[in-house]
């Protein structure tokens, strides 16, 4: 079987195949010395610009206004002063609980054109509840199928209120749809700046208020779903001779590969309770 025969159609939207290389030995590094990372992962980004934002033909200009607006969003604190704000040390502080487990995982709310906004205007709650949507996600995964752990940051922008925020976050957490983790306390880190800027004749509205969130998840299909891309590329040597040419090692895909596949499992081992780690305990 070909290495394209495993792709599906949407992997071929990549600009080259060796993405998944790319992917794969980007979240390796960071295993290895600790920084913090966001995933590298865009692939829902597409199908969230198609979708919130009606854009049929999409260019990487559209993908990097969304992406943008939410870096714009998390290092906002920096630049401007707000009656609540986050200092970018609070993320490893807050949203790390292991050295390893240093993937937050990005949500973005509202999401939506123009056109839309002139229709409808959010509010605090709504946008909150969003947040916890895998639509408004920045990583292709289902946030059912895991766990929330250490904690969540909600940083507003526009005419949010504490208040406000407080109320709709004590109404996320009764949803038995959202789960979080047993073993650590799981909170929410608020904070509220200047009202939300967009790109001047870009996808995304003007609206008056936006929230991003940052979390760390016990969810491990992103990792499989990316394992196997590698896998499936590392198997055929396929563009490794690029990197080879380039000053790498060919031990060192080994090693990644190793070391991602220790990560996958290191996610399924933190999302656990911790009743099940005792009674697997007690057989012993």
């Amino acid at each position: 079987m070909d290495v394209v025969d495993g792709m599906s159609q949407r992997d071929r939207m990549d600009d080259c195949l060796n993405d998944w290389n790319d992917s794969g030995l980007s979240s390796w590094v960071p295993c290895k010395t600790g920084d913090d990372a966001p995933e590298r992962i865009y692939w829902l980004i597409y199908d969230t610009c198609r979708r919130n934002l009606d854009i049929e033909h999409l260019t990487y200009t559209n993908l990097n206004h969304l992406i943008s607006q939410i870096v714009s969003f998390i290092t906002a604190s920096l630049r401007f002063d707000g009656p609540l704000n986050v200092d970018l040390t609070e993320f490893q502080t807050n949203l790390l609980p292991y050295p390893r487990i240093h993937f937050p995982l990005a949500t973005y709310a509202p999401v939506i054109s123009a056109e839309k906004a002139y229709l409808e205007q959010l509010m605090v709650a709504e946008i909150t509840n969003a947040c916890f949507e895998s639509a408004n996600q920045m990583v292709k995964c289902d946030p059912h199928h895991g766990k929330y752990m250490a904690c969540c940051l909600l940083l507003y922008h526009g005419d949010a209120v504490p208040k406000d925020a407080n109320a709709a976050i004590a109404t996320i957490k009764t949803k038995h749809t959202i789960q979080f983790v047993d073993w650590c306390p799981t909170g929410f880190k608020v904070g509220i700046n200047q009202p939300p800027t967009v790109v001047p004749g870009g996808d995304l509205a003007k609206v008056q208020r936006a929230v991003c969130m940052l979390s760390n998840t016990t969810i491990t299909e992103a990792w499989a779903h990316l394992d196997h891309k590698f896998d499936l590329m590392y198997a055929k040597c396929a563009f490794v001779h690029w990197y080879v040419c380039e000053g790498m090692e060919v031990g060192e895909f080994s090693e990644a590969c190793e070391d991602m596949a220790a990560l996958e499992k290191d996610y399924e081992e933190v999302g656990a309770d911790s009743a099940e780690g005792d009674d697997e305990g007690e057989e012993y």
